[in-house]
């Protein structure tokens, strides 16, 4: 609870991963995918209670053994390739009602912690905003992207008076780094979406940024939280627990 708001936590998991096949409960430094975004839901100081939404038996049992709540399985017609997001989160909050706050957490961000959880939170109700995402600095600035014209001649994407030389002369952009949705619930059933204009976002750092969508980012986010957790010194203890 923040302020008096009960906060309620959705993690939102298909079995149809195309990308990286059944990613979301595949091992990574000791633990399946999905307990990451379990484990840091866990941690939060707000979050007063977790529930899962999957239409995956596999992927409901895991989340399950990590401590995961399931209170219900999500209908096939929401878990088709075609489904908007939105979807499967609007039907979990109807099926649990009583939460004043909705937390969004995808379990392909698990570099995301606990303090990134609370942060938009906090965030949302200091600014008195309606909604708060999680964003990040592109690594690559949209100021410096081009298409190709009719003779493959470059075309700014956005276009500036003056070409800048340096990174620290363009303007500050951010990107969504899909960590973190918040949103009050009332505002959420109406707008159907954690993205409008009255949406505020809280900045993550890039390392701490990355989405699981293929292979590549698989072995980068491994590698790192593997060198995290020897940095820690938790890594027997992460990889004994469930």
């Amino acid at each position: 609870m923040i302020s008096g708001k009960r906060v309620l936590a959705i993690i939102s998991a298909r079995g149809g991963s195309k990308g990286v096949p059944r990613k979301n409960i595949r091992d990574i430094c000791g633990k399946p995918l999905i307990a990451w975004s379990i484990h840091a839901a866990e941690q939060s100081k707000y979050i007063d209670r977790l529930i899962l939404t999957s239409d995956d038996d596999e992927i409901i049992s895991v989340a399950r053994k990590w401590g995961c709540e399931v209170p219900f399985v999500r209908p096939s017609e929401l878990a088709q390739d075609h489904t908007p997001g939105i979807d499967p989160v609007l039907h979990a909050v109807q099926q649990v009602p009583g939460y004043d706050l909705i937390v969004q957490l995808q379990p392909t961000s698990p570099m995301r912690l606990s303090e990134d959880i609370d942060g938009c939170l906090e965030k949302l109700i200091e600014q008195e905003a309606d909604a708060c995402v999680t964003v990040t600095e592109p690594e690559k600035s949209p100021y410096w992207m081009y298409s190709l014209g009719l003779d493959d001649q470059l075309v700014p994407v956005i276009k500036m008076s003056e070409f800048a030389t340096r990174r620290q002369d363009l303007p500050k952009v951010y990107v969504l780094n899909g960590a973190v949705y918040v949103a009050r619930t009332d505002w959420l059933l109406r707008q159907k979406t954690f993205l409008t204009e009255e949406t505020i976002g809280y900045c993550m750092p890039s390392e701490r940024s990355v989405d699981i969508d293929n292979e590549f980012d698989f072995f980068i986010v491994e590698q790192i939280l593997y060198r995290n957790l020897k940095k820690s010194g938790d890594f027997h203890e992460n990889i004994s627990r469930g």
